[in-house]
């Protein structure tokens, strides 16, 4: 997610800094375990300190910034396909009103309205418990530059509660979890704050992401009870792989199979999150026999491989493609490396150059020529001359993956 932003310009205003983001490099979670990235040479783990009122903030100025009519409010009662659209009936604030579209996309949370009008299964698990353990439950902290801290506990034999919750009940959890008092205020500043008690969890991914004329991205196609946010990390790169495929699309741009690459593609993505999510649930269980797996766990976290690995798929990096396909035996990180270019006389980071959403072709030729070749007669990517070294002999592979997924059948470019 963090570099997903950071390749759009939404770093910044995230973070409040005009500082590249930095990966992880000391420490991190799974399943309350700790997990030295300080062991690996590179981490694909990054940070951002935000919160979720603030992201639909900065999501939100983005998408008005580029025309998008936002309708809160809003809810779909029906949904019918045909050959050409989508025609929804939807009920708002002005009544009731029949929309019409050649795409709809549901995006719409974990009970998603669009998955279930469109039939789409959602199988998975359900847990009776929750992520984070120590002897009693699971107590967690989480801190937020200039915002009040994410408090939360886990306990396992505490019978369900319906209501909201309060201060004072916040509290006696955390002692029964920590066995000491922890004095809680009100938060402070304008919120919004939230307080509330969850039971259970799931682990769920759809079927299928795409109906015909319907997708699913983010929590309407996939839930998981793990830690470290997953949701919303897969969420957007969801959104970031079905973007400029539905547009090239729309556009009639699109090379066949283009779309259908969308679903191959995160379902893949999804099943190896449900996997990391099912494994911490299993480790963070109560009973002896999970301490002693914990045990022998925390012995193997000492090894680099082991971290590596369970780095990529914390982070979501552990999925590679070769032409649509997703990799039987996921290795390779999915998103290109950090890079520093000059191109010319300026020194330019790779992110700065994928903020306007076009496909890129970095050029490290001494002499440009492998730009100069797939430029020709062809705008389906954007060329970059780079210093640096490169192999004339990839150009062949570089033309097929241009053909192949920015390229028309009837021989127009594809735009991203």
């Amino acid at each position: 997610m963090v570099r997903l932003a950071d390749h759009r310009g939404l770093y910044e205003p995230l973070s409040g800094s005009p500082e590249p983001p930095r990966p992880n490099s000391a420490y991190f979670m799974f399943a309350a375990m700790g997990l030295d990235l300080g062991l690996l040479d590179a981490s694909p783990v990054f940070g951002l300190a935000a919160t979720q009122h603030r992201i639909v903030q900065v999501l939100e100025e983005r998408a008005r910034s580029l025309g998008v009519d936002l309708r809160r409010g809003h809810r779909v009662r029906t949904i019918a396909q045909d050959e050409d659209a989508v025609t929804l009936d939807v009920t708002g604030p002005d009544g009731n009103r029949q929309l019409r579209a050649r795409y709809v996309v549901g995006a719409d949370g974990a009970h998603s309205v669009v998955r279930k009008l469109s039939g789409i299964g959602f199988p998975g698990v359900s847990y009776d418990r929750r992520t984070n353990r120590t002897a009693r439950g699971g107590f967690s902290y989480a801190p937020f530059p200039g915002q009040p801290p994410l408090v939360s506990t886990t306990e396992w034999d505490q019978p369900a509660t319906d209501g909201p919750m309060t201060l004072a009940e916040m509290e006696s959890s955390v002692r029964r979890v920590l066995g000491v008092d922890l004095p809680l205020g009100p938060p402070d500043g304008p919120g919004p704050h939230v307080l509330r008690r969850l039971t259970g969890g799931n682990t769920r991914v759809a079927d299928r992401f795409r109906d015909r004329r319907v997708l699913l991205v983010g929590n309407a196609a996939h839930v998981y009870t793990s830690g470290g946010g997953p949701g919303l990390n897969l969420g957007l790169q969801d959104a970031a792989n079905l973007g400029w495929k539905l547009a090239a699309t729309l556009r009639d741009t699109a090379p066949p199979g283009l779309l259908d690459s969308y679903d191959t593609e995160r379902r893949q993505a999804a099943r190896r999150m449900v996997l990391n999510a099912e494994a911490q649930s299993a480790l963070t269980a109560p009973g002896s026999d999970t301490t002693a797996l914990r045990e022998l766990f925390t012995e193997l976290l000492t090894g680099k491989e082991v971290v590596q690995r369970l780095a990529d798929l914390t982070a979501g990096t552990d999925v590679r493609y070769e032409m649509g396909v997703p990799d039987p035996h996921p290795a390779v990180g999915y998103f290109a490396p950090e890079l520093e270019l000059i191109t010319g006389t300026e020194k330019v980071r790779l992110a700065e150059l994928a903020r306007s959403a076009r496909p890129l072709l970095i050029d490290l030729t001494e002499d440009g020529s492998v730009a100069a070749v797939l430029a020709k007669d062809q705008d389906a990517v954007d060329p970059v001359v780079a210093q640096g070294v490169g192999d004339p002999a990839e150009l062949a592979g570089l033309r097929t993956a241009v053909e192949r997924w920015f390229t028309a059948g009837c021989g127009s470019p594809g735009r991203r």
